[in-house]
């Protein structure tokens, strides 16, 4: 799995290592940041809670990420990963899909 990784972003061991380390820090951060957002919010409704908190974190993420990829010196990768992600999510569906 991790040398399918290597391949398909065409990187070396120890950048995908620290890809891998970025995914991991800046996703707990995410975590850790929603939750401390959410509890000034103080919301009593458990699904309400919920589904603020998904899409907090889902806003929070890429912010995350691409602070702690400037710490790992990774921060072009996930400029170049979050812009093609961005590109996904936005295009336009044809009918064949």
């Amino acid at each position: 799995m991790l040398n399918r990784l290597k391949q398909k972003w065409k990187v070396g061991p120890l950048q995908l290592f620290l890809i891998l380390c970025t995914f991991a820090i800046g996703g707990s951060l995410s975590g850790y940041l929603g939750r401390q957002l959410m509890s000034t919010l103080r919301i009593g409704n458990t699904l309400l809670y919920t589904i603020i908190y998904i899409v907090l974190v889902t806003l929070i993420w890429p912010l995350m990420v691409l602070g702690v990829s400037i710490i790992f010196g990774q921060y072009a990768f996930f400029k170049k990963y979050l812009s093609e992600l961005l590109r996904k999510l936005t295009k336009k569906r044809t009918n064949n899909q």
